[in-house]
């Protein structure tokens, strides 16, 4: 079975809200609509495309290593000056990665060749792809990712991110939390957004979508609601989501598999949606 799951989005609007007797107040009413997966989590579940633990496991440190070094580049070394690094050291710690790639990740950050590139994509369906990479040869890299694309009913493209918005993405632990009382925490922490997911183990996930400048102050206003928060970082998310048939999103599975398993390859986004045939 495909995974399902639905968008969560708050605005502020004028509604009635009554106590003993009606008074006109204004507060934030509720829309629920299917939600939109982030390109980092594991989107859909095709049982026949299963990579082992132990290589699975590879991956992550070897993602979570060029990422640290993008941070370095771009930031410094010191987490308490850079933000980016501190939340990647913070996911790297939650994940249980090895110190010992953490700290050589930082000290080699500098040291190894290396250029951060974004590639916009379109791929089955329609669908509309980011793909971050960090490589020493953009041309090698440019050629395979433009193989793996066509070799699996995709295309590079420009114009893409243009169905992206850059966002804080605050990412806690669902522990029994329901649906509509995700919604009335995401309202009381001022977040935008909140939507279902899971992450890289398959544990259900909530991400608490919010402005980047208030990503911050909305993870603070969760934790003193008593929400687990698991990290919290930058991501691309896309305005509106494209709906592919089952056949459609196994081929997107396969594509994103092999997108990732791309050693250049960081990390990629996406805007894909399933269809409800229901």
């Amino acid at each position: 079975m495909m995974q399902r799951a639905f968008r969560l989005t708050v605005r502020v609007s004028a509604v009635v809200q009554s106590c003993q007797y009606p008074a006109i107040h204004s507060r934030r009413t509720l829309h629920s609509n299917p939600a939109l997966w982030a390109g980092h989590n594991k989107w859909s579940k095709v049982k026949d495309i299963k990579i082992p633990k132990d290589a699975a496991r590879a991956r992550i440190i070897a993602k979570y290593t060029m990422m640290i070094r993008i941070a370095v580049r771009e930031g410094g070394p010191n987490p308490e000056f850079n933000i980016a690094l501190a939340q990647l050291l913070e996911q790297c710690r939650i994940k249980n990665l090895p110190k010992a790639t953490i700290e050589g990740a930082i000290k080699g950050a500098k040291s190894k060749p290396g250029e951060q590139y974004l590639y916009e994509a379109r791929g089955p369906g329609g669908c509309t792809l980011l793909i971050e990479v960090l490589t020493d040869n953009n041309t090698r890299s440019h050629q395979e990712i433009k193989r793996i694309m066509m070799k699996h009913g995709g295309t590079l493209c420009e114009g893409a991110q243009r169905n992206f918005g850059r966002k804080g993405v605050v990412s806690a632990s669902r522990d029994g939390i329901s649906s509509e009382k995700a919604v009335e925490l995401a309202i009381e922490a001022g977040a935008e957004d909140v939507q279902e997911s899971e992450d890289e183990e398959e544990r259900p996930t909530l991400q608490y979508i919010c402005d980047m400048a208030s990503m911050k102050a909305v993870r603070s206003a969760l934790e003193s609601l008593g929400v687990h928060t698991l990290s919290a970082g930058l991501e691309f998310v896309p305005h509106s989501p494209s709906l592919l048939t089952q056949s459609q999103l196994e081929t997107a599975s396969t594509l994103l598999e092999a997108l990732n398993d791309c050693p250049d390859v960081v990390r990629v986004w996406n805007n894909i949606q399933a269809q409800n045939l229901c």
